[in-house]
């Protein structure tokens, strides 16, 4: 360890420990601000690549329970190809007055949804100025 540390400072480069659990410790010997840029970037590429798309599902206010089912069906698929859904209640004239029936509706979506497949809530239902929004993904 000496010795590397020795010919960091002799190229004027710092010394990076990349992993403590292998005996003896491995070792970089880069520039450090460049190490952490490329944490950073790396990082990022993850977040990218694990949540998947977002993807939407429009339900409307009068919408039947047999059109729930099938939308949650076309929900599942999107669950089990890895991406998120955006489910979207757009509420016209009198209906933003029936706000707790759209809820209800919505209610009844992720029920048909869990039955099949389990799911999290990634953003809670939010009140917008055209209705109700929400993000799930599979559990």
């Amino acid at each position: 360890m000496p010795e590397a540390l020795q010919l960091a400072q002799a190229r004027n480069l710092d010394l990076i420990q990349v992993t403590d659990k292998a005996q003896p410790p491995v070792c970089k010997i880069m520039d450090y601000g460049k190490y952490l840029y490329w944490l950073q970037k790396k990082e990022k590429e993850m977040k990218k690549h694990s949540g998947g798309e977002v993807k939407g599902i429009r339900l409307t206010f009068g919408i039947s329970p047999h059109d729930l089912e099938v939308r949650a069906k076309a929900a599942e698929k999107f669950l089990k190809e890895g991406n998120k859904i955006r489910i979207e209640m757009v509420l016209r004239g009198r209906e933003k007055a029936h706000g707790e029936i759209a809820k209800e509706k919505i209610g009844q979506f992720l029920e048909f949804l869990n039955k099949s497949i389990p799911i999290k809530v990634e953003k809670d239902l939010k009140r917008e100025l055209k209705g109700f929004t929400m993000i799930i993904a599979k559990q």
